[in-house]
C-alpha cells in the first residue's frame, strides 16, 4: 500500500461518530475524513477539549484524521442564496435567511473551520466555494464576457480574505472542482487560481468523478495542476456509451434513475480508469491519502464502502525508485 485510505463521512452523517469510526475500521480504512455536518465534526463546538477528544475516539480504533471537511457551508459563501440553501446551511450560518447575511456567515464559519483544522493537527481543509455565475453556464440569453469576469471577481473578493487566514495558520483549502462551483473542469480551474493570484492556500480536492461524466480529461488535470492537488477523492462514475433520454444536465432526475445519462457508482464499478490515475499521482509525488467518496444509489452502502476500501488498496502502489532495465546494464 503507498497512501493511507480513508473514507468521507459526508455520506454517513446519519450515524453517530463513534459508530462510523467501529464501521470504517470493520471496513478495513485507515482514517477519516470527517464532515463538519451531523455529530462529527461540529465546528461551533469545536474548542481544543473537543478537538482532542475526536482524535482520542479516531485513535481508540487506530484510525487516522487527515482532512475535514466543509462543503455546506463552504456553498454559501458564493452562491446565489435562495431557499435550497436552507437545508444544507448550519442553522447558524441560515440565520434569518437574508442571502448576504448568509454569505457573509458563511465566510465566517470557513475561518472557523480552518482554526479548527488546527487545534485537530489537521493541515488541509476540503470543501466548496460556491459560484455566483453557475447559473450562466449555458450562454442563453447570451452571457457577455464581462459577466463572467464579474463572476470570478466577486469570487476572488470573498475567498481572498478567507484564503489570507487560512494561510496565517498554516492550513490550506482544497476546492473539489465539481459543478455548480467556480471551477468545474480544467479551464475554469485555470480561471479560478488567476481570479486569486494562486494563492499559495488554495488548490484541489481532486475527484475524478465529476469531471468523467462531462469528458473532461481527469488524467490531464493531474498534471496540469501538480502542485494544487492537496488530496484527493476516490470516487466512481458510470456514463452511457449509446444516447439517452436525459443528458449531461441530468432532466431534473433524482441521482440513480437509470434513465440518467450518469449515475455515480461505487468505487471500482464505474468508467473512470484508477490505474491511469495511480499513475499520474505517483508522477507528481502526491503522498497524501486517497478518500472514498462512497456514493451509489443502487447498492448498499456498507457492501460498497467494504468493496471500495478493498478496492483502493488493491490498486494502489508506490513508483518504482529504479528503472526496470538498470540489471541488464553492463559496467
Amino acid at each position: 500500500m503507498a497512501r493511507p485510505v480513508s473514507i468521507f463521512t459526508g455520506q454517513w452523517a446519519d450515524l453517530p461518530i463513534e459508530t462510523m469510526c467501529q464501521k470504517a475500521k470493520q471496513f478495513g480504512y485507515d482514517g477519516l475524513e470527517l464532515c463538519t455536518w451531523g455529530d462529527h465534526m461540529e465546528v461551533a463546538k469545536a474548542d481544543q477539549a473537543y478537538c482532542d477528544s475526536r482524535k482520542e475516539l479516531l485513535n481508540k480504533y487506530d484510525l487516522e484524521l487527515n482532512t475535514i471537511s466543509t462543503h455546506l457551508d463552504g456553498q454559501c459563501v458564493c452562491d446565489p442564496i435562495d431557499r435550497r440553501h436552507k437545508s444544507i446551511a448550519s442553522p447558524h450560518v441560515w440565520a434569518d435567511g437574508d442571502p448576504e447575511g448568509v454569505r457573509q456567515r458563511a465566510a465566517e464559519e470557513m475561518v472557523k473551520t480552518a482554526e479548527v483544522a488546527k487545534r485537530l493537527g489537521v493541515d488541509t481543509v476540503a470543501g466548496f466555494t460556491g459560484s455566483p455565475i453557475w447559473h450562466l453556464l449555458y450562454s442563453f440569453p447570451a452571457v457577455p464576457p464581462e459577466m463572467i469576469e464579474e463572476g470570478y471577481a466577486e469570487f476572488a473578493r470573498r475567498w481572498k480574505p478567507i484564503l489570507d487566514e487560512y494561510q496565517s495558520l498554516g492550513v490550506k483549502f482544497a476546492l473539489e472542482a465539481h459543478p455548480t462551483e467556480i471551477a468545474f473542469d480544467i479551464h475554469t480551474a485555470h480561471l479560478t487560481l488567476k481570479a486569486l493570484d494562486y494563492h499559495p492556500a488554495f488548490g484541489f480536492n481532486y475527484d475524478p468523478s465529476h469531471f468523467g461524466y462531462q469528458h473532461v480529461d481527469y488524467v490531464r488535470f493531474i498534471y496540469e495542476f501538480a502542485d494544487r492537488i492537496f488530496r484527493v477523492h476516490m470516487k466512481d462514475v458510470y456514463w452511457s456509451d449509446v444516447p439517452t433520454g436525459v443528458g449531461v444536465f441530468g432532466g431534473h432526475m433524482e441521482f440513480g434513475d437509470n434513465r440518467r445519462y450518469w449515475n455515480f457508482r461505487s468505487v471500482g464499478r464505474g468508467k473512470i480508469n484508477f490505474e491511469n490515475i495511480i499513475r499520474g499521482l505517483n508522477d507528481i509525488g502526491y503522498t497524501g491519502p486517497l478518500s472514498v467518496e462512497w456514493e451509489d444509489s443502487g447498492m448498499n452502502r456498507e457492501a460498497g464502502a467494504a468493496e471500495s476500501c478493498e478496492f483502493v488498496k488493491r490498486i494502489d502502489f508506490a513508483p518504482s525508485d529504479v528503472a526496470f532495465d538498470d540489471a541488464m546494464q553492463k559496467e
